[in-house]
């Protein structure tokens, strides 16, 4: 039974298909894991023990006569805590919202119950999903699972962690500006970032709605593949016979190798490595409108941040992490004008990108630059929080600036991971290249 937990959830599935998992002996397995874990309450905001089981009763139930939901039917996931959970506090990781408990799950939740997975809690965050590290000094901060001195990666950095230590088969959470494959990288996982508009965010705790997407985090691209189905009660995306074999990749150099720390740097250049002996082309491509569009975070994230969350941020800022707080009110100084002429900058943007990397299968480029920062000194050095949260953010907010589907795949080493960006609405051809990009990189 132990080996359970480090299993990936497609081979649960199967394994629960077979008759050789019992869901609900799986479930509890998770469970138990969890109660005795010495970070379970870093990594879980609440856990919903009964809710689970029962769902794992209904799975046990559905295998015994052969009429399964999906692979995933029976397996225990987690839910950043910001999906809203019938019943269930759903927080965001901010006192702002201690106490609320929504009557209806979130229509991501909604589907992937349908679909027979079972919920196993909600983890921390980052406070309100606005920061790419992980810390959230209001609620708990998840650690890392290769150095437990440093943050883990957020906003998602429960779900991260609750995979990476094996606390969830998979962990649902939410992408902004990096917020899935930035925790998936630094924990050595896979993370999805998907197209925006492609899952619906009824029922999700917004940040910035013109970006915010929904993916998920796991031990594999087939998992990645069937959590996506699963949370939009669609097909899954076919992985059969996947190769690299006459894929031509971009290496993107604008903006994204710049300030790469040693670490990422090798772990990056020894993944093209792979990928190129595996057969495909790589070619270096300069797109000087990533500059540009990197310059409108302003105006585009925090405006909109902040118009959202201003009532009831002022209502009681003294309840909020001070770099949060700070964070959000720098959204104030930007005006209507500013905003829309922002988008209409971005817009062109987005042209000049799609016509740069129109030849291409998809673009590579390090997923962070950096490498997990140590929690104290962050905590402590207002000016290292500062920089480090931009540099943890800047690579992966290229995907959701220009719009497109994003995946990080583990490099081989640690915290390193290599970012694959793709058209948008074409996850299921990205995940094709990243299940072969898989292989030749493990």
């Amino acid at each position: 039974m132990q080996n359970w937990l480090t299993m990936t959830a497609s081979d649960l599935g199967r394994g629960i298909g077979t008759g050789e998992i019992d869901p609900v002996e799986l479930t509890q397995c998770y469970l138990d894991a969890i109660a005795s874990h010495p970070h379970r309450d870093r990594i879980y905001a609440r856990v919903t023990a009964d809710r689970a089981l029962a769902e794992a009763g209904a799975a046990r139930d559905r295998a015994q006569v052969g009429r399964r939901l999906s692979l995933l039917d029976g397996v225990p996931i987690s839910w950043k805590d910001l999906f809203d959970t019938a019943g269930t506090g759903t927080e965001a990781g901010s006192a702002l919202l201690a106490g609320r408990v929504p009557d209806r799950d979130a229509w991501v939740l909604r589907n992937a119950t349908a679909r027979g997975a079972v919920c196993l809690g909600k983890t921390h965050m980052s406070e309100l999903a606005f920061s790419g590290l992980g810390l959230n000094p209001i609620t708990d901060t998840p650690p890392c699972v290769n150095d437990e001195t440093a943050v883990p990666g957020g906003s998602s950095s429960g779900a991260g962690a609750s995979v990476a230590w094996d606390l969830a088969a998979g962990g649902i959470g939410s992408d902004t500006g990096g917020s899935v494959r930035i925790p998936a990288a630094w924990n050595d996982l896979v993370g999805l970032k998907t197209t925006s508009g492609r899952l619906s965010l009824e029922g999700v705790v917004p940040l910035c709605l013109k970006f915010d997407t929904i993916g998920p985090l796991t031990r594999s691209v087939e998992d990645a593949a069937q959590m996506l189905a699963m949370l939009e009660d669609g097909k899954v995306a076919d992985l059969k016979g996947a190769s690299l074999k006459g894929r031509r990749f971009a290496a993107l150099q604008t903006v994204v190798l710049e300030d790469v720390r040693d670490g990422p740097g090798a772990a990056y250049e020894s993944a093209l490595k792979r990928l190129s002996d595996a057969g495909a082309e790589i070619v270096p491509l300069h797109v000087p409108e990533v500059s540009d569009a990197m310059t409108l975070t302003g105006p585009l994230y925090t405006a909109e941040a902040y118009g959202l969350w201003r009532d009831v941020i002022e209502a009681n800022p003294d309840a909020m992490y001070a770099e949060i707080l700070e964070r959000f009110r720098s959204g104030a100084g930007y005006s209507g004008p500013d905003y829309v002429a922002a988008w209409a900058k971005l817009e062109g943007c987005r042209a000049a990108w799609d016509a740069a990397a129109a030849g291409f299968d998809a673009v590579l480029a390090p997923t962070s630059p950096i490498l997990p920062p140590n929690l104290d000194r962050l905590m402590t050095d207002h000016d290292y929080y500062v920089t480090e949260n931009l540099l943890a953010l800047r690579n992966t907010r290229i995907g959701n600036l220009l719009g497109l589907s994003a995946l990080t795949l583990p490099t081989g080493t640690p915290s390193c991971g290599l970012m694959m960006m793709g058209a948008p609405d074409c996850e299921e051809a990205l995940l094709r290249m990243g299940a072969a990009a898989e292989m030749a990189l493990t």
